[in-house]
């Protein structure tokens, strides 16, 4: 049993380190190479909810392909240009656009649960490229986003197995501490200082990465419950060691919102 967990473990350690580093790169390189992958994990994220909530294969199919398609119309935000020029009307464009996609869906399929898992797919998405392509700091509040996210995971799941104590939301993740919180949140205050002092970034991204945590535990303990809603384990299998992902992401979905919410209104 213990060969068999440390091997779980390797396995786990070793996609993360593949993952960040093909994460870090697309960041690194912007543009349409993180366009494109962050499409791809929009399309694989639609087909795990569909197919989490039991969806026939042509809803699971018609559900990836209008993401696909709303991801195509996202590409006026990889163009510095139009963003800078339109910025606002290609933000409000983007959001009637979802908003619809995610009604038609819903009332195509009969399913209410798949427009709204639309919304929870696309939005993130978006927000992403977005923020990535931000003229001057674009890079840096991108990759602080996505750093923050990983180290509240990583500094909770090393927390939580340190210390245990109380469960955090038993109900939903019989596995979750409220020391694994803290040490998430702490984790996350550190390397979101680390990366605002490194790339010059103003208050917000100081003080900001610690409550961000906090929310992306959320997203985390969200995704638990649709999954014990579902009685699935994982979302997928897609990536080994960490099931689907729809398991890698949970957190990111609404810090990515919110930061890029953030940007929008001038707090960064």
């Amino acid at each position: 049993m213990a060969q068999a967990k440390a091997s779980e473990l390797r396995v786990r350690v070793v996609s993360g380190i593949v993952m960040t580093a093909i994460a870090v790169a697309a960041i690194w390189t912007g543009g349409f190479a993180f366009w494109a992958l962050v499409s791809l994990l929009a399309v694989a994220m639609m087909v795990e909810w569909a197919q989490m909530a039991q969806a026939p294969r042509w809803q699971v199919a018609l559900g990836g392909l209008i993401v696909a398609a709303l991801m195509a119309s996202a590409l006026g935000f990889v163009d510095p240009a139009q963003l800078a020029a339109f910025e606002d009307r290609l933000i409000a464009q983007t959001v009637d656009l979802i908003g619809l996609a995610a009604i038609l869906l819903a009332v195509v399929s009969f399913r209410a649960r798949l427009g709204f898992g639309l919304l929870y797919v696309a939005f993130p998405a978006v927000a992403l490229i977005f923020l990535r392509e931000q003229p001057g700091f674009g890079l840096w509040i991108a990759l602080w986003t996505m750093m923050i996210v990983w180290a509240t995971d990583i500094g909770a799941y090393f927390a939580g197995r340190a210390i245990g104590g109380p469960k955090l939301a038993p109900k939903l993740s019989p596995n979750k501490t409220w020391a694994g919180l803290i040490g998430g949140a702490v984790t996350a205050a550190i390397v979101g200082a680390l990366i605002a002092w490194q790339g010059r970034m103003g208050l917000f991204c100081w003080v900001a990465a610690a409550p961000f945590a906090v929310v992306a535990q959320m997203g985390d303990l969200f995704e638990s419950w649709l999954k014990r809603r579902s009685g699935v384990k994982d979302s997928g299998t897609l990536l080994p060691g960490h099931g689907g992902v729809l398991d890698r992401l949970d957190g990111l979905v609404p810090v990515s919102v919110l930061v890029a919410a953030a940007v929008a209104g001038g707090l960064v």
